[in-house]
C-alpha cells in the first residue's frame, strides 16, 4: 500500500477554538490567550482497489480550491480517482474538507466519485453541539447524499479489508481504523493516537472528551500494534506522519 501524507501545516488554537496559520518566527504570546500548536495532517492510502483518504483536513482554500485537493493533486492524484473517505470523528479540523459550496452556495461533497463512511452517532452529536467545535452547515449534506454510508455499529467491516471501532475518547463517538491487505496493516486513530510522542508516554490530555480512556486506548494500541507489525499513521505530527514498527512474532 502506498501512504501519501497531506500536511496542511501548523496552526495555533485558542480557547476560541479558531486555527490560526503558524510559521516558526511567530510568537505564541502575540496569539490568542491559551494558544496551543497544532498540526493538521490528512492521509491518502492507495490500495490495489482503492484510493482512500483518512480524515479530510480543515477545509481551509488554497488558490481558489480546498488545500486538500491541492495536495492531492501535487501528488499525483486526481480528487475524482478518490473511492473512500474515512472519518474518525468530526471535528473542524478533521472534517472541514469533507464539502464545499456549489454553485448555488449550498455545501455538498468534495469529492464526487467517493464514498463517504461516518459514524452515524457522531454526526448526530455534532449536529445537536455544533459551533465552535463542529460546522453543522459544512456537515449537513451527509443526511441527504446517497454515497454517504453510516457506520451505526460499535465495530465491523468495509470490504472485506477495511476494519473500524467505535472507542470513544477524543470524542464520544470516535472511531479508528485498520487497513490490511497482503499481510500489512495500516492503523489510523484519529485524536486518539495524534502524535508519535502521545503513544510513548502516559497522560490524559484535559481536551479529550475522556481524556483516561484515549490514555488507555494509546498504551493499548501501542503494544498491540508493535507485536503485529502496525503501521501508525499520526494527524497531528508533520514531524513523524508515519511510524512503521515490525512484527513480534
Amino acid at each position: 500500500m502506498k501512504i501519501i501524507p497531506l500536511s496542511e501545516g501548523t496552526f495555533t488554537i485558542g480557547m476560541d477554538k479558531v486555527f490560526v496559520p503558524y510559521e516558526n518566527n511567530d510568537s505564541l504570546h502575540a496569539r490568542a490567550k491559551g494558544s496551543i500548536l497544532v498540526e493538521v495532517q490528512p492521509f491518502c492510502v492507495v490500495t490495489q482497489t482503492d484510493v482512500i483518504l483518512l480524515d479530510a483536513g480543515l477545509g481551509f482554500s488554497a488558490g481558489g480550491e480546498l488545500q486538500i485537493i491541492k495536495n492531492l493533486k501535487e501528488n499525483g492524484i486526481d480528487p475524482a480517482q478518490v473511492t473512500k473517505v474515512l472519518m474518525s470523528h468530526l471535528h473542524k479540523d478533521h472534517a472541514g474538507g469533507v464539502s464545499c459550496r456549489d454553485k448555488y452556495g449550498e455545501f455538498d461533497r468534495a469529492f464526487d466519485n467517493a464514498a463517504y463512511f461516518v459514524q452515524r452517532r457522531e454526526f448526530e452529536y455534532a449536529m445537536d453541539t455544533g459551533f465552535p467545535s463542529f460546522f453543522p452547515d459544512e456537515l449537513s449534506f451527509f443526511e441527504h447524499d446517497s454515497n454517504v454510508f453510516w457506520l451505526d455499529d460499535d465495530k465491523g467491516t468495509i470490504d472485506n479489508y477495511i476494519r473500524y471501532e467505535m472507542h470513544g475518547g477524543h470524542s464520544p463517538f470516535h472511531q479508528s481504523f485498520w487497513i490490511e491487505e497482503e499481510g500489512e496493516i495500516i492503523f489510523f486513530g484519529g485524536d486518539n493516537a495524534p502524535q508519535l510522542n502521545q503513544m510513548k508516554s502516559r497522560y490524559a490530555a484535559k481536551y479529550d472528551y475522556d481524556g483516561k480512556r484515549a490514555m488507555e486506548l494509546r498504551h493499548e494500541w501501542w503494544e498491540e500494534g508493535h507485536h503485529e507489525g502496525w503501521t501508525f499513521l499520526f494527524y497531528h505530527d508533520v514531524k513523524h506522519p508515519v511510524l512503521r514498527t515490525k512484527h513480534a512474532g
